[in-house]
């Protein structure tokens, strides 16, 4: 392991320098997005999220000491990030997730009135809104405000510039890990319906 590897492993484990230690690993190996989009044609956008997967999992990993060292931090980060877009790979070739396919109550066609179907959509709106709410409460400020800020409408330069963050690509980042939070409540929170 070189000298710069080691730096980011002690800047991520310490409290002081976290957030240094986050963006010299995003930014260090960043270059592997490219590398997936033609090694395994997939689009920028899955690319760059499992890319952001693999930095997410990475750092949990150094943080809960899972990280042996008996490999290249380098080597490290490429074989999760190498998984991932296999992954993804496998899940767009395998027909397992067609059979999860879920029908909206607005793609069906029901024999109702407009005014009956106008007076539906409006209480699950509001019921779907009341339930975002109350999950978006439960995810911390950091998380609810960088949400809301990105939901109105603010780039994520804007939202760095305003979190205090040192990147925009920090901030999709912890947007990207916020929402998945988000959704992981949202579906917890369906099922016990």
């Amino acid at each position: 392991m070189n000298q710069a590897e080691e730096n980011i492993i002690n800047y991520l484990l310490s409290s002081h320098q976290r957030r240094q230690g986050e963006e010299s690993l995003f930014n260090t190996y960043s270059y592997f997005i490219d590398q997936a989009i033609t090694k395994y044609s997939i689009s920028p956008d899955e690319a760059f999220d499992a890319y952001s997967d693999t930095i997410l999992t990475t750092i949990w990993k150094i943080v809960s000491h899972s990280f042996e060292g008996r490999s290249s931090l380098k080597t490290f980060v490429y074989q999760i990030f190498h998984n991932k877009c296999v992954d993804l790979l496998r899940k767009k070739t395998t027909n397992k997730n067609s059979i999860h396919i879920t029908v909206s109550i607005s793609d069906l066609n029901i024999d109702i009135s407009d005014a009956a179907k106008s007076s539906i959509q409006k209480i699950i709106d509001k019921s779907d809104m009341d339930m975002l709410s109350q999950r978006l409460g439960e995810l911390g400020d950091n998380c609810r405000q960088l949400l809301m800020l990105s939901a109105d409408g603010y780039t994520d330069k804007e939202i760095a510039a305003a979190m205090k963050y040192k990147t925009s690509d920090v901030v999709k980042t912890s947007r990207l890990r916020c929402l998945e939070r988000l959704r992981n409540a949202y579906k917890q929170s369906l099922a016990i319906r």
